[in-house]
């Protein structure tokens, strides 16, 4: 199944979460055999010589896709997660968002110097969690391989604040 195919498998939700919007709802993908098994595939395809020893994946989509990468590279994974979910000591990066701020955190022990790290979530909008995301595998001295996504919103222009990430999604509208 090609990238294509999946895109056929998202369907958007005008309005949501608030009017002008128009969200991809990835749940009938999710829902498909062939489509979840594709898009885990093709999110991987890019990094499977790149000696990932440990897949982050940000909350919530990114637990799906990030803990099924992990498998097909035969690395770890890791949660990062928006603040106060985590149990044990965390570091956190705050970010900007378009409408105010965020937080994410990461357990001070899930990655190493020497870990190589892919991070995986379900969409790129406009770039500020991933960017957060790298600055705390960055800030634990990890070695940021890359991140990649299932959608990029491309028109939002995200990738400007990923500078110096290898990114890649598979679906990009």
């Amino acid at each position: 199944m090609s990238a294509d195919a999946l895109r056929n498998l998202i369907r958007d939700v005008p309005d949501f979460p608030k009017p002008g919007i128009v969200f991809k709802d990835i749940t009938p993908l999710l829902r498909d055999p062939q489509g979840l098994e594709n898009s885990v595939r093709l999110l991987a395809e890019p990094f499977r010589d790149a000696n990932i020893t440990m897949v982050a994946g940000i909350e919530s989509r990114g637990f799906i896709f990030g803990s099924c990468v992990a498998r097909i590279l035969g690395a770890g994974f890791v949660p990062i997660r928006k603040p106060g979910k985590l149990p044990w000591t965390t570091r956190s990066h705050e970010y900007e968002l378009e409408y105010g701020k965020d937080k994410l955190e990461i357990h001070d022990d899930a990655v190493s110097k020497n870990d190589r790290v892919l991070i995986i979530d379900d969409v790129l909008a406009t770039g500020g969690t991933l960017a957060a995301a790298a600055a705390l595998v960055r800030a634990l001295d990890a070695t940021l391989i890359g991140a990649a996504t299932v959608i990029e919103l491309s028109f939002l222009e995200g990738r400007r604040k990923i500078v110096g990430v290898d990114f890649h999604s598979v679906i990009s509208y």
